[in-house]
């Protein structure tokens, strides 16, 4: 492997694991915002209820298996920029 291929690959990586941090801390803030809802839900009276979800609130829905997905995903490319970057020493050493 060439070193220069190794470190084109490990800045794609890097792009990769920020944008599955991004969608990770998205749907921490959905599951957090449908958390509060669902309080307000419970605590409000029902027509007050009715009349904020016909203006389209308290509709945040948060997917727990999608967050264990990204999560999962993520420490996978973790490890595949872990082995890059010891490969990457080897080659440059």
């Amino acid at each position: 492997m060439r070193e220069i291929d190794l470190a084109l690959y490990a800045d794609a990586l890097a792009g990769e694991a920020a944008s599955l941090a991004a969608r990770i801390e998205r749907e921490r803030n959905r599951l957090r915002q449908a958390s509060v809802e669902q309080s307000a839900r419970e605590e409000l009276p029902a027509a007050v209820v009715g009349q904020l979800e016909a203006l389209g609130l308290l509709s945040t829905r948060g997917d727990v298996q999608a967050l264990v997905e990204l999560e999962e995903s993520l420490d996978a490319v973790e490890l595949l920029q872990a082995w890059v970057e010891e490969a990457l020493s080897r080659v440059a050493a």
